[in-house]
């Protein structure tokens, strides 16, 4: 069993931090990131293209960090490959020991850097599910009979925050039923807002971690709200982003604020610091969240 799951199904509050694999061959300063955060966070999103950004594949960064000891959750998107190249990398994923999955359908290529890519979507993030789930009954998605079957602990995206919180439930409980056995959230900065989500999906008894982009400045959290749906940064947080003399720290007190205030609402966080990775532990100290 992964350390992951194991600490998730204990009902431990659970701490993941988002990677982003490097634009080319060079992994030093990843490995500087997960070797600092290795005691603090229990497992490593390694994000698939971000963006739509063409990136190192994160099979290989994945399985590389589970030879430094280090647990890894493999995103994997349905933007860039058919469902034949998808079974067949999530069985080489299995046969790399890679437990953890995150599926998602991926942004669309007109947002990275190669625009006049064709985006392929043979599946969506529930169709994946349903193809590990098949997988794992020792099928592929046509039905044909494989020789081993692959074990998986899969999980997927919910956005909180989504204008549309009924069809936003509705898709997560289909992603449950497809398989998926954790979540974890879009960047949640009004623990209110979050409460509601929280009521309205505690019946499905899935773990959900909150999702936390760390802000580094008040501009940023404006592009937030004009450029990511479902996000909803407060005024009174862009305010304090404004006016701090030092935004480092006051991005470390506002993050470490908001988890404290989700904490009893959700199974753990999930941080996304982008290239604040250093903070984090000063982060989870201020959540009074003890090095795990």
């Amino acid at each position: 069993m992964s350390k992951f799951r194991e600490a998730v199904n204990s009902g431990s509050f659970v701490v993941t931090c988002e990677l982003n694999p490097p634009k080319g061959t060079d992994l030093g300063r990843l490995y500087e990131k997960t070797d600092l955060l290795n005691r603090t966070v229990t497992a490593f999103n390694i994000t698939d293209s971000a963006g739509s950004n063409m990136t190192m594949a994160p099979i290989a960064v994945a399985h590389l960090l589970m030879d430094r000891g280090i647990e890894p959750i493999l995103q994997i998107t349905g933007r860039d490959r058919n469902k034949i190249a998808l079974q067949s990398e999530l069985l080489a994923a299995h046969a790399l020991d890679i437990d953890n999955v995150l599926c998602m359908s991926g942004d669309p290529p007109g947002r990275g850097d190669h625009p006049d890519a064709t985006a392929v979507s043979d599946l969506d993030a529930i169709g994946l599910l349903h193809g590990i789930k098949s997988l794992q009954t020792g099928k592929d998605i046509a039905g044909n009979d494989l020789k081993g079957a692959p074990s998986f602990y899969p999980g997927a995206v919910v956005n909180p925050g989504s204008s549309d919180l009924d069809k936003e439930v509705q898709r997560m409980e289909e992603k449950i039923d497809a398989g998926a056995v954790f979540f974890q959230t879009q960047a949640v900065y009004e623990p209110e807002a979050f409460e509601k989500f929280a009521d309205r999906t505690q019946r499905f008894g899935v773990p959900v971690l909150a999702g936390q982009i760390v802000l580094k400045s008040g501009n940023m959290a404006r592009n937030l709200n004009a450029n990511l749906p479902g996000v909803h940064v407060p005024d009174e947080i862009i305010r304090q982003m404004d006016d701090a003399e030092d935004r480092s720290q006051a991005s470390i007190e506002i993050c470490a604020r908001l988890i404290e205030a989700l904490r009893p609402m959700c199974g753990g966080v999930h941080i996304m610091a982008i290239g604040w990775e250093n903070r984090i532990p000063q982060i989870l100290e201020g959540a009074g969240l003890s090095e795990g």
